[in-house]
């Protein structure tokens, strides 16, 4: 398939960063899917790390990991979500690894002694990822969002390269969608254009001319402000949308909809247009304003919970299992920090909660509390869901205070534990000797087969299972045989490795750890099986 043959659309923002282009670019895509078409999707981040793998959660937020292994952007999970696609290293590209390609090839002599440069050599680098994306996928729609904000200094080398590709497949195939924000003035009581309309200008001066505007707002916009941004910045009134700011994310693609972006997409491109089919969209967003009044309390144990977007698809997950339950999910935050010292605050918030979710996450700081956590919800027949860490913490856990090996851990947190019941698994004890961290986990999609009986199995209503794992260390198999003894079910192992993938709580009504990341395959149409039987397994036990 040719490049030309797919329609590509460019998504940039500009004002300021948070405003949702993830969200946007996903909600086109989802619109789009819904008429018919092939939709795939990029990501284009301006940092010079090869991958956020080895970035803080404080400051980027979650790494979500794709079915081939890759670490990439949270906005990706954003992507799958809205158009149930699944997505590979193929949709995300950073300035860090084209940086890294490029030295690379400098040391070997590959450019001739020729001077390396953004321009041609880095701007040609993400023109040719585009292409090959397209290709690769057969697209007939390509949805390229930049990340940052038009002005910042690192993302000029991707409006350029958008420019050229605009230049070089033509106006007919190119669009570009801007997103910004109209700020509100409590003083004056009005939303401002002001900003939008600089940011264009800024845009323009990069040889690039919006032909949609998403206006973001915490107010409704009036629609003369929306003919004001329209005659400022040169686009047609009907491709200004007012983007507002709704209770559920989920609106969005109906929204937009509403206001027929995609009638605008394909007049843009010279298309017969196609009314899109959202009516699974709306069927959601029905269920999520209509929960008959139940409301479940998740409290999640972390330590990166002052970081909005550090769990997000787990948050997502959550609620996606309460719509199939027919009840709302209110996720609550606790501190596996505050919990290890005892605050008397966190501890009550974690006593009142219908469920006990354990995340994923890295280091020893916060450890002790989330044990304690799982402690508290064994002995308390609290149902509790342990997510990669969470499911080792489950197991250190059982260790101590049922098989009384006090000392029980993780060589994590202790290389030196007498009894290292999570252990670091052989190929993963050079790379941590070396400290060569980027990229080199246990990573992506690996099979399990689940025992028959297991709440596991049950859920799955199938035997062998593929999920997405991201970490180093695994349950230590000399101590598989005394943990099922004491009642801990080994109730799913990779059949290839036998390596131990799940773990239940017998003598429980709900209390299940997986190795891996099931939140990175639950959809809002589609729930995770295990998160939707989390949640009804709170809705039984409190008898909802």
């Amino acid at each position: 398939m040719s490049f030309m043959q797919t329609k590509y659309i460019f998504v940039t923002g500009g004002v300021c960063s948070g405003l949702g282009k993830g969200i946007a670019s996903a909600s086109i895509g989802a619109i789009l899917k819904s008429c018919g078409y092939k939709v795939s999707i990029i990501k284009m981040d301006p940092y010079l790390n090869p991958d956020p793998g080895t970035m803080s959660p404080f400051q980027h937020g979650e790494v979500f990991v794709t079915d081939d292994g890759y670490e990439a952007d949270l906005d990706l999970g954003h992507y799958e979500r809205f158009i149930d696609i699944p997505l590979s290293r193929q949709a995300n590209l950073t300035t860090g690894q084209i940086y890294q390609e490029l030295m690379e090839r400098e040391r070997k002599g590959e450019f001739l002694g020729k001077t390396v440069q953004i321009v041609p050599h880095v701007t040609n680098k993400i023109r040719d990822f585009i292409k090959k994306a397209a290709k690769n996928t057969g697209a007939d729609f390509l949805i390229i969002e930049i990340g940052g904000t038009v002005g910042d200094i690192e993302g000029e080398p991707y409006l350029e390269a958008a420019r050229q590709f605009h230049h070089e497949a033509g106006d007919n195939n190119v669009m570009f969608v801007h997103l910004t924000l109209l700020p509100f003035l409590a003083t004056s009581g009005e939303l401002k254009t002001k900003p939008t309309q600089m940011s264009v200008k800024e845009l323009e001066r990069r040889g690039i001319h919006p032909d949609m505007i998403l206006a973001r707002s915490d107010y409704h916009i009036p629609r003369n402000l929306l003919d004001k941004i329209a005659m400022f910045c040169d686009v047609d009134e009907q491709a200004v949308i007012p983007a507002p700011t709704i209770s559920s994310i989920y609106e969005v693609p109906l929204n937009f909809a509403k206001a027929n972006v995609s009638e605008i997409i394909f007049k843009k491109f010279g298309m017969f247009e196609k009314k899109p089919n959202l009516r699974q969209w709306q069927n959601l967003v029905k269920k999520i304003k209509a929960s008959n009044g139940r409301q479940v309390a998740i409290v999640k144990v972390g330590k990166y919970t002052a970081h909005g977007d550090a769990y997000i698809s787990v948050d997502e997950a959550l609620k996606a299992a309460g719509f199939a339950n027919n009840t709302k999910v209110k996720v609550i935050a606790v501190d596996s920090e505050k919990l290890e010292s005892n605050d008397k605050k966190e501890w009550q918030v974690l006593k009142k909660a219908d469920g006990i979710l354990v995340p994923g996450g890295f280091g020893k700081r916060g450890i002790e509390g989330k044990i304690m956590a799982a402690k508290y919800a064994r002995e308390n027949k609290v149902p509790y869901f342990g997510l990669c860490l969470g499911m080792q913490i489950m197991t250190i856990e059982f260790a101590r205070n049922v098989l009384r090996l006090k000392k029980a851990n993780s060589t994590e947190f202790d290389p030196k534990t007498p009894a290292p019941v999570i252990a670091t698994m052989l190929e993963q004890r050079k790379n941590i000797a070396e400290k060569n961290y980027g990229g080199t986990m246990r990573l992506g999609n690996q099979r399990a087969k689940l025992a028959a009986g297991s709440l596991s199995f049950k859920a799955y209503g199938q035997r062998i299972i593929s999920e997405r794992h991201r970490h180093r260390y695994e349950f230590n198999n000399d101590y598989k045989d005394a943990m099922e003894k004491a009642g801990l079910r080994i109730a799913g192992v990779n059949p290839d490795r036998h390596l131990v993938e799940i773990v239940e709580v017998k003598d429980h009504p709900w209390m299940v750890g997986v190795q891996f990341h099931p939140e990175f395959k639950s959809r809002p149409l589609r729930p995770h099986p295990l998160f939707r039987e989390f949640i009804r397994a709170e809705m039984l036990y409190y008898g909802q």
